[in-house]
């Protein structure tokens, strides 16, 4: 558990609405539990810290984040084990990457232990909304915008930190259709690509619309000079297997680095597989599609965690991928990922958070 660092203001609901809610059948990112927590950011310090009944914000017209998008968010999820207790997944990874992203936006530091305790107070409050049935779980969306009432380009004086959390089933319902993009950028070379910030998926939606009208789930974004080389897709990071090794875009400053994905690559390299993260170019895919050297496709995230990747267009080209049961890997780490998660498996590497 965190230290207590906050005198945090707990205004609870009058009436819970989780009788309303059909646990066996979750939509992703449309059902809210009760509270959420909030915090300002004034004169220099974060301050004013409250848990209350979730609801709308009141938003000045002038609102900085909306004119010129300061803002900033995480993804993580919360998990119940068979015996009722609750825990997070890396948390302290995504107050880590949320403080990256903070200095990157021109957004001040949110403490670590900040974060924590409001994360693991608002759970324990709504900790009836942390879902148990397989492949469920607790989303957590913390984020930070920018508040001044001032129309002119400089970093916002005042800010807001916000946390509520989601219950959710699956993000896929069924294996992912992608299309490699050679025209539209998702991120370049000293911009923000590795920065978590709101405009790097707004950017994304008008090329991924073209994809989506194809037939296509997601975009496989390639680099702003050349568009050679493979980078990330729309909400994950991407990993083939390949003549038997896990190989993956390196990091290069226009990749979010994704905890999951991280994960992934700590967890084969511990069983002993050859991975490699380094420069993915669009012809050596091609050329191993084309030569059945592809054995699993996938992309790693916190909203899919793994999403089997079915399809993938490469110049105008669709190629199927082996069949989602034959994939050896991807299948053996999902499921090692869900069992840690939910504590059925022993958690060695220390990523699993008690709340």
């Amino acid at each position: 558990m965190s230290v207590k660092t906050l005198d945090i203001k707990i205004i609870k609901t009058e009436k819970s609405r989780i009788s309303e809610v059909d646990f066996s059948n979750l939509p992703f990112g449309r059902i809210f539990s009760d509270h959420m927590f909030v915090m300002d950011y004034a004169d220099g310090e974060w301050k004013n810290p409250q848990i209350v009944p979730y609801g709308d914000l009141p938003v000045s017209p002038a609102m900085s984040a909306i004119h010129y998008g300061q803002s900033i968010f995480e993804g993580l999820k919360a998990f119940k084990n068979a015996s009722g207790d609750i825990s997070i997944f890396r948390p302290t990874a995504n107050a880590e990457r949320l403080n990256k992203s903070a200095e990157r936006m021109a957004i001040p530091e949110l403490p670590q232990e900040v974060f924590m305790e409001a994360l693991t107070t608002l759970l324990d409050i709504d900790k009836n909304w942390v879902p148990s049935a397989d492949g469920s779980s607790l989303y957590i969306r913390p984020y930070i915008f920018a508040t001044d009432t001032y129309i002119g380009i400089k970093p916002s004086d005042t800010y807001k930190f916000i946390i509520f959390t989601c219950p959710v089933g699956a993000y896929y319902s069924e294996p992912v259709k992608v299309k490699v993009e050679t025209h539209f950028t998702r991120a370049a070379q000293g911009g923000v690509g590795a920065a978590k910030a709101a405009g790097n998926y707004a950017a994304s939606l008008y090329p991924a619309r073209f994809a989506q009208k194809e037939g296509y789930h997601q975009l496989v974004w390639t680099d702003s000079l050349e568009h050679k080389y493979i980078e990330e897709s729309g909400t994950m990071n991407i990993m083939f297997m390949i003549d038997g090794t896990l190989v993956t875009p390196e990091l290069n400053g226009t990749i979010l680095p994704g905890i999951t994905r991280e994960s992934v690559l700590t967890i084969a390299r511990s069983w002993g597989m050859k991975v490699e993260e380094r420069k993915v170019s669009v012809d050596e895919i091609e050329k191993a599609l084309k030569e059945n050297r592809v054995s699993e496709m996938f992309g790693a995230g916190t909203a899919a965690t793994i999403a089997h990747i079915q399809l993938i267009n490469v110049s105008g080209v669709n190629y199927t991928l082996p069949a989602i049961e034959n994939r050896e890997f991807s299948n053996k780490v999902y499921n090692f990922l869900n069992d840690l998660k939910t504590g059925k498996v022993e958690d060695t590497f220390g990523w699993v958070y008690k709340v």
